[in-house]
């Protein structure tokens, strides 16, 4: 896979304000029967860096637990796990131009 980036460290405050901004999203990546392959982590990298928030999921085919896929593709991408609720999950990593302003820590 790819190579890992440091992991995101968020607030309680930051978390809640990001859900809140995800709550409306449509997923933008999709986890299937083939697992986190090489396009997956791809699709993820380049959505996270257009967007900063995107929300995944995860289809029927994936066997593996959502919040492993979750904290897995994560780290493959040097993101945060902002929530995993249901199929979906949001992640987080702030781009070049900073377009999600966060409240402060």
């Amino acid at each position: 896979m790819s190579e890992t980036a440091a992991a995101i460290q968020l607030t309680g405050k930051q978390n809640r304000f990001l859900r809140g901004l995800g709550h409306g999203l449509k997923p933008f990546v999709m986890v299937g029967k083939h697992h986190l392959n090489e396009e997956v982590v791809k699709a993820t990298n380049e959505a996270l860096e257009a967007h900063e928030l995107i929300k995944v999921k995860i289809q029927e085919g994936c066997l593996e637990d959502r919040k492993i896929v979750a904290a897995e593709l994560a780290a493959e991408t040097g993101a945060a796990v902002v929530q995993v609720i249901g199929k979906n999950f949001l992640l987080y990593r702030q781009n070049e131009d900073k377009t999600i302003n966060l409240p402060k820590a």
